[in-house]
């Protein structure tokens, strides 16, 4: 008889996470090995209230959607860590497993909810249960995997995010280049606390450097005067500066109090929902002394449409993200246990993405940084190798998105659970 499959998703979304979970959900249906494919309601949570979504009883036609429905909405996420001690957590998780004879469990999410896969799925096996654990990558930082890139090239929801910041540092560029005598510096802040792969992809907007543009990144620490010297270098020579900042970004002599910044249950720095942003710290710095040039510097801080805005999807994340949702389907139902879905590099030179798989045990909690070797040796750039190894991933053309009398057509699933057949049960850390 087939196992049934809970598929859930964590942490923060990305345009492209709910064509992987189609990728899972269309071809786990075509499989003999696989019965119900469940969603955990909002990730792992709904696994420990038994909030199971019933994917297979939903309409083809709505799931087909998921292409192009953005964010989590559809099954929802969370921030909940199975931390270690949360005995009656993970005991929880098994009862459910057991209760709905779950043969495979699949988790779409970045490094920590690789951890969270691998957790479950070791300790089912561990107490004599047929579980296979998978996971799906998911992550706008890109920075699931290996530094050498040979277990993880780049990550479903990455290409995406930096064909936003290609295009959004262009526009930003025409409104700088128009308002400069007013305001010739503009600080852009990108997502990514400690890794530095989105505000990297600001140089995919600019690959000429035709631009008066400086990019920092979390890796490489800076001083308030080197920003500021190298800010006036620009302004002189040029008459205005776009700095990019990665959000984590440290700069001596400036420190976000830490009591401004809020933290998720995972212990990370949510610092676009934090009291004062790096990039307003830095305005601030730049206007208590008067520029060389007349006008005043400002800043914008895009908020979580970086990672939700389908409009500015990339065609090849797109695609990509469903073939490692397949991948992912395809690893489960011949018992790979304990892997993740990857994609890799065919080819350096002729862009060919291929799927394989990695690890859950090399994956999981563990952050991949932007090379060093693709920083600039001054600090305020990327190097052409960045620009070659990203630029096929953020496409070439613009994705078609269904439209119905002017609004967006998302996936809209029912809301049909499963029977609830254990008491209820109020997660650990919410008690």
């Amino acid at each position: 008889m087939p196992k049934n499959m809970i598929v859930a998703q964590s942490g923060g979304p990305s345009p492209v996470i709910n064509n992987t979970l189609r990728g899972i959900v269309e071809t786990a249906r075509q499989m003999d090995e696989i019965g119900t494919v469940y969603a955990g309601w909002h990730g792992i949570e709904g696994v420990l209230k038994e909030e199971l979504l019933d994917l297979s009883a939903q309409c083809p036609e709505e799931i087909a959607l998921l292409r192009t429905t953005p964010a989590a909405g559809s099954i929802g996420t969370c921030r909940y860590k199975l931390k270690e001690g949360q005995n009656e957590d993970f005991d929880r998780v098994m009862e459910v497993f057991k209760a709905h004879d779950v043969g495979y469990f699949c988790y779409i999410g970045g490094n920590d909810s690789m951890d969270t896969a691998n957790k479950v799925a070791n300790m089912a096996r561990e107490r004599g249960m047929d579980v296979c654990g998978i996971g799906g990558p998911k992550t706008i930082d890109n920075d699931v995997g290996d530094s050498e890139f040979k277990l993880v090239d780049h990550t479903p929801g990455y290409g995406s995010t930096a064909r936003y910041w290609a295009h959004y540092v262009q526009q930003s560029n025409e409104e700088n280049n128009g308002s400069c005598p007013a305001d010739p510096v503009l600080v852009l802040q990108a997502m990514g606390r400690k890794i530095g792969y989105i505000p990297a992809a600001a140089r995919l907007g600019d690959p000429n450097r035709e631009m008066p543009l400086q990019i920092y990144l979390a890796e490489r620490k800076v001083t308030l005067d080197q920003i500021r010297e190298n800010i006036n270098s620009s302004l002189k020579e040029h008459g205005r500066a776009i700095v990019v900042v990665s959000e984590g970004l440290e700069i001596e002599g400036l420190k976000i109090p830490e009591e401004f910044i809020v933290r998720d249950s995972f212990g990370h720095a949510m610092l676009s929902s934090s009291k004062i942003t790096i990039a307003q710290m830095l305005t601030n710095a730049l206007n208590e002394e008067k520029l060389p040039v007349k006008g005043a510097a400002r800043c914008n801080v895009p908020g979580t449409h970086q990672r939700n805005d389908m409009a500015y999807a990339s065609t090849v994340d797109l695609e990509e993200s469903y073939y490692v949702g397949q991948k992912a389907a395809l690893l489960a139902g011949a018992g790979e246990h304990g892997y993740m879905a990857t994609i890799l590099r065919a080819d350096w030179d002729n862009y060919q993405p291929r799927y394989d798989k990695a690890p859950l045990s090399e994956v999981a909690e563990k952050d991949r940084k932007f090379p060093s070797h693709w920083i600039s040796e001054d600090g305020t750039d990327v190097t052409d190798e960045y620009v070659k190894y990203a630029r096929p991933l953020i496409g070439d053309n613009w994705i078609s998105v269904p439209m119905i009398d002017g609004r967006i057509r998302f996936a809209r699933l029912k809301k049909i659970f499963a029977d609830q057949k254990l008491d209820k049960y109020v997660p650990q850390s919410d008690r």
